[in-house]
């Protein structure tokens, strides 16, 4: 994968809380890099979450998520995160999430989310047609359909 590729980035600074007793990134805090920059991507892309989906009578949540591990993050690194969409389904996305060190490839993260109703019912949703069409635009390579 390709930082290029990446359409939405941002940085971050490993915190000692997310370290374990080698100064390593514990692997769980991974998958809290992915959650920020899914919430970074979907600003970048004009839909805040949750907000912008509220109006389609949509939410979304997390169904999996998958990590493949190339090196270690440690303490004080600085981190650049970056995400695209690759897939679109009729009721789903999927993220690719990488985490970079310099040229570094750290972690290769896909989460899949479902689109729901919001609340306890969270009834399957198609993903809104704005949503998709403005992520094709926003998309350097266009994502799976």
């Amino acid at each position: 994968m390709a930082r290029e590729d990446l359409t939405a980035r941002h940085r971050l600074r490993v915190r000692w809380a997310e370290a374990d007793m080698q100064g390593i990134v514990f692997n769980p805090n991974y998958l809290v890099y992915a959650d920020n920059a899914m919430t970074e991507y979907m600003r970048a892309v004009g839909f805040p979450y949750p907000q912008a989906l509220l109006p389609f009578g949509a939410d979304i949540f997390a169904v999996g998520s998958q990590i493949d591990f190339k090196a270690s993050a440690r303490f004080d690194d600085g981190l650049r995160v970056g995400a695209r969409i690759e897939r679109i389904g009729r009721t789903s996305f999927r993220f690719r999430i990488a985490v970079f060190r310099g040229e570094e490839l750290l972690a290769d993260v896909r989460t899949t989310y479902v689109c729901a109703t919001p609340g306890e019912t969270r009834a399957t949703l198609s993903v809104p047609e704005e949503f998709v069409s403005t992520v094709e635009g926003f998309e350097r390579l266009k994502p799976e359909r």
